[in-house]
């Protein structure tokens, strides 16, 4: 009878689980690799397919105290970029670990705490959590990693940390090439 129990608990574990392969680190210039997941609205979500043909900020949180540097970029981003129909963005709790096991709850309490209308812009991710984190060379994980992606889902501008006008300001001026069709600025 122990056999079933280590079954089930091996289902839920495995499927998540990064392969044992090393991960290039993230560059600007290169193609985001694919992140799989579920939109709070229960929908299958791929970046960046997701977001193709629009300009978009990724802002990644790694744990519970991740949400707060995630919120602040994605807070400043939208107040200046909200409205415009070429931009989008994305949070993207990525959960590892035995938390995965509460999924539903996990999930259920991002639901509630939501607006409707914001539910495709959060995609969560169960598993992989260690490799993301050596692709984007995160040292904090309470820090919010940022990704910005052009419409073809290139990588034009990565940052780790708590929201900082400096770099806030590199956002926007890759944001202007960007939308002004020069590409990214250097």
């Amino acid at each position: 009878m122990i056999i079933l129990p280590a079954i089930l608990i091996a289902s839920f574990l495995l499927p998540g689980m990064p392969a044992t392969t090393t991960t290039a680190p993230l560059t600007t210039g290169t193609p985001m690799p694919q992140l799989k997941g579920e939109f709070l609205t229960s929908r299958e979500a791929v970046l960046p397919e997701a977001a193709t043909g629009k300009v978009a900020l990724v802002a990644i949180g790694f744990t519970y105290n991740s949400r707060f540097p995630v919120e602040a970029w994605i807070s400043h981003f939208r107040k200046d970029y909200g409205t415009n129909p070429a931009v989008t963005f994305f949070e993207v709790p990525m959960i590892g670990g035995m938390a995965r096991l509460g999924k539903w709850f996990i999930d259920s309490g991002m639901r509630s705490g939501t607006p409707k209308s914001d539910q495709e812009n959060v995609i969560t991710v169960y598993g992989g959590t260690d490799a993301w984190k050596a692709r984007v060379g995160l040292k904090n994980a309470d820090d919010a990693c940022l990704l910005l992606l052009d419409g073809k889902g290139i990588v034009r501008w990565t940052h780790n940390g708590p929201f900082d006008e400096a770099a806030y300001k590199e956002l926007t001026a890759q944001m202007t090439a960007l939308q002004s069709g020069s590409g990214p600025s250097k």
